[in-house]
């Protein structure tokens, strides 16, 4: 790639999850473990390995848990800015507010609760070559098709113009640093009118649809338990995740008794303990969940250092039961 590439990506934190309550009560959504990992740590990962060597984190709910992950502003010898929202600013606001931490080259724009391994490489190279204001990773995907896309072109979105939609924004994009001159800093504002607007006077909007490879939209409890579904069965693992032990179903220093049984999609984070005839099926349970004797779990989340016992079924167990 070009000198020009992006070297630094702004990474969005700071939403609020509801749709993931009560689990987000206790951890922010980018930070849901996925047998172990971090989600955001996905995206950081995917980045990393298409040339991005700096990260800028924007947070807001439950930020305290983002220090603890990232509060040496270092992750894999990358350094990561943690930019704290007192108050929600909306994605086209987050990025004005990150303005002194991204720099005057291209930079990427991903979410962090964001499971992928779409071609990075070919977004970005799409957007050099084509000298491109923005560049949106586009999808046919079952969610909505605001997007009229023809011709390598972002053409209308939400139907400013008329146009009909054909594509989903895979939430990646490239942007040049021309962005910041057109954000009210701030103000809570979406980037989806700050584009629009820019197709209306003639600013280049590209695309690239992106419909190979995995792309797991995590906006629910259902679609957090299928993503652990998908790659226990479906066997997907990204390249770009170096760890030759992911996915695992049993983290460190697990105590599992032997008459308990895990079957499914079970993950079982570190320091969990599982107490003897304890019978889980198809859930995940966070570092420290205590599954007492007898205990019997099928399609259930336990939230970290959780004490469960009786039979539950299809729950979010955030309180000791």
């Amino acid at each position: 790639m070009s000198g020009d590439a992006p070297v630094t990506a702004f990474v969005l934190g700071a939403g609020l999850g509801t749709r993931l309550r009560p689990l987000t009560n206790r951890l922010p959504k980018p930070l849901l473990p996925v047998f172990g990992r971090p989600i955001i740590t996905f995206a950081l990962d995917h980045l990393r390995a298409a040339g991005v060597r700096s990260f800028v984190i924007n947070t807001h709910y439950l930020a305290p848990r983002f220090d603890e992950v990232f509060g040496s502003g270092i992750y894999e010898g990358c350094p990561v800015k943690l930019v704290h929202e007192a108050d929600l600013l909306d994605t086209g606001g987050g990025i004005k507010n990150a303005e002194p931490w991204i720099g005057h080259q291209p930079f990427v724009v991903y979410s962090g609760d964001l499971l992928s391994d779409i071609d990075l490489e070919r977004l970005i190279e799409e957007h050099l070559r084509e000298k491109n204001d923005v560049t949106m990773a586009l999808r046919e995907t079952k969610f909505s098709a605001p997007i009229a896309f023809e011709s390598g072109r972002v053409t209308d979105i939400n139907g400013r113009y008329g146009k009909p939609g054909s594509h989903d924004f895979a939430n990646v994009s490239v942007w040049n640093p021309d962005i910041f001159q057109r954000i009210p800093a701030g103000k809570k504002i979406s980037f989806v009118p700050i584009v629009a607007d820019w197709i209306g006077q003639n600013g280049r909007i590209g695309g690239v649809v992106l419909n190979d490879r995995g792309w797991f939209n995590i906006g629910s409890r259902e679609e957090y338990l299928d993503v652990h579904r998908l790659i226990s069965e479906g066997g997907w693992k990204p390249d770009y995740v170096r760890d030759s032990g992911w996915p695992s179903r049993i983290g460190e220093n697990v105590l599992l008794a032997k008459s308990a049984r895990l079957s499914g999609f079970c993950s079982a984070g570190a320091n969990c303990s599982l107490g003897e005839s304890a019978v889980i099926e198809n859930s995940v349970l966070w570092p420290g969940a205590k599954i007492a004797d007898g205990a019997r779990l099928r399609g259930c989340v336990v939230a970290e250092n959780v004490t469960v016992s009786g039979n539950h079924e299809d729950e979010d167990l955030t309180e000791g039961s």
